[in-house]
């Protein structure tokens, strides 16, 4: 019989070497290297061979296997978690049995989003009941935030524990419906070498809770913290054993949140549920658009309106330019919530197919209510900004402008064109300048996105300027 060779595989990369190294050699990570027992050199078996003198062996399953058509779908049926903005980005709830990863940067909500979660699952009905497992917070911690959120309920119960045994055996007194773990990292396995948070400890963390969400069917959520880079910390395993990735997304100046959906078993993983952070909570926000729109009662040159997606979701953005001459040989060029690559090749293009003298002056770009466009989309709206504010002159109210600007000049077709100048029709703006590809989307939509015959088709940023009177 033939011997079997350990080898050590990295957690991260899946690199495999013949010794034991405390760096992976591929991709540069401390401590990933674990063993992993090679399988047998066997020669394949031809028709008729039996396993054992093929070289492998053979168990008899415990479970048998079942025919696709006699598996009950019904099982992995959604359950709502009562906060619309968060069902939309896991596909309309939680799927029994599943394990839900939510990143996010220390502050951004995550541990109230939550404590809301488990309170609106607490009101579903009697038989629903939710643990809430912390090992970063007291309990009169978490009892502070419920006070001020009001998310207390007499079935939310509460344990503040970072050892996995104890937390499992509260597991088996509650018998919740729901558990929460804020966060994976807190976890400590006591029969598993390595400190809490490491790569070996919040891999087998995990591996426990996945197993025990699969064979009792109660959804598990986990909170994660992220690195410096807006990264998931822990081994790039940790997002294959879960079956959704979530990250909380929002700037500390802004009171408004995103989560995005970075990875889904159970429906689409492009999807954005927008959240608003309050003194009393955190509240979903079903139409963000009004928040990066300036509702002023006259017009203002340098300003245009634009539809981004955000995965599948279109939303309303405004951008703001002004141009002010200057003697300053190198013009200054700031730039806030843009892309100042994309900026600067829109500029070069205004100033050299469209004859707009930007040398000599200082250009500042920016978007309202600190959103951040980095959609090609919003290109035609950047350079038609930047010329109301060099000629002085407002853009029409009512104006949605899409499109991506090329070298050439050319404005080109973006994608999502037909939900893009919906939701600006459905906002209220009856004028809408896209290129020509565009406009064919617009009129299949259901709601025409402009009242005066239709939006106004474009080839190039010159045509453009034209139509608005620039």
């Amino acid at each position: 019989m033939a011997k079997t060779k350990s080898t050590y595989r990295c957690t991260d990369c899946g690199h495999t070497v013949a010794k034991w190294v405390g760096r992976c050699p591929d991709c540069g990570t401390w401590g990933s290297m674990d063993e992993a027992p090679a399988l047998p050199i066997a020669v394949a078996a031809r028709p008729g061979t039996s396993l054992a003198r093929a070289g492998a062996a053979a168990l008899l399953p415990t479970t048998p296997a079942t025919p696709l058509t006699l598996v009950d779908s019904r099982t992995t049926h959604a359950k709502p978690t009562g906060i619309e903005e968060l069902d939309r980005v896991l596909g309309g709830g939680v799927v029994p049995g599943s394990v839900v990863l939510l990143a996010g940067e220390p502050g951004v909500g995550k541990s109230t989003l939550l404590l809301e979660v488990v309170h609106r699952w607490a009101q579903r009905g009697s038989d629903d009941r939710a643990l809430y497992v912390t090992g970063e917070e007291s309990a009169g911690q978490v009892r502070l935030r419920a006070d001020r959120t009001g998310s207390v309920h007499e079935r939310v119960f509460l344990a503040a524990e970072s050892d996995l045994a104890t937390v499992l055996g509260h597991i088996e007194q509650v018998k919740p419906t729901l558990l929460v773990v804020d966060s994976v990292q807190t976890m400590l396995a006591a029969d598993v070498e390595g400190v809490s948070g490491g790569v070996t400890q919040v891999r087998a963390v995990t591996s426990a809770l996945t197993s025990l969400a699969k064979a009792s069917g109660v959804p598990v959520l986990l909170i994660g913290h992220v690195t410096k880079d807006g990264a998931v910390a822990g081994p790039r395993s940790l997002e294959h054993l879960v079956d959704v990735v979530l990250h909380f997304e929002g700037d500390k100046h802004s009171t408004l949140r995103m989560v995005r959906g970075v990875k889904n078993r159970f429906g689409a993983a492009d999807e954005v549920g927008c959240f608003e952070l309050t003194e009393g909570g955190i509240v979903g926000v079903s139409d963000p658009s009004g928040l990066f729109l300036h509702h002023r009662t006259e017009e203002v040159a340098g300003t245009a309106v634009t539809v981004t997606m955000d995965g599948k979701r279109p939303l309303l953005g405004e951008l703001q330019a002004l141009v002010v001459p200057t003697q300053n040989p190198a013009p200054r060029r700031a730039v806030s919530g843009l892309d100042a690559a994309r900026v600067a090749m829109v500029l070069a293009v205004l100033e050299r197919r469209c004859r707009l003298p930007l040398g000599k002056c200082d250009v500042y770009a920016s978007t309202v209510g600190g959103m951040r466009i980095t959609d090609p989309a919003a290109d035609l709206a950047l350079a038609l900004a930047v010329a109301s504010a060099a000629r002085e002159r407002p853009l029409p109210p009512g104006t949605v402008l899409l499109g991506e600007v090329g070298l050439a000049g050319e404005v080109r077709r973006v994608t999502g064109a037909g939900r893009r100048i919906a939701e600006a029709s459905r906002l209220g703006f009856g004028r809408a300048i896209v290129p020509h590809e565009l406009a064919q989307a617009g009129r299949r939509t259901s709601r025409p996105p402009a009242s005066d015959g239709g939006p106004i088709e474009v080839g190039n940023v010159g045509q453009a300027l034209a139509a608005l009177g620039l």
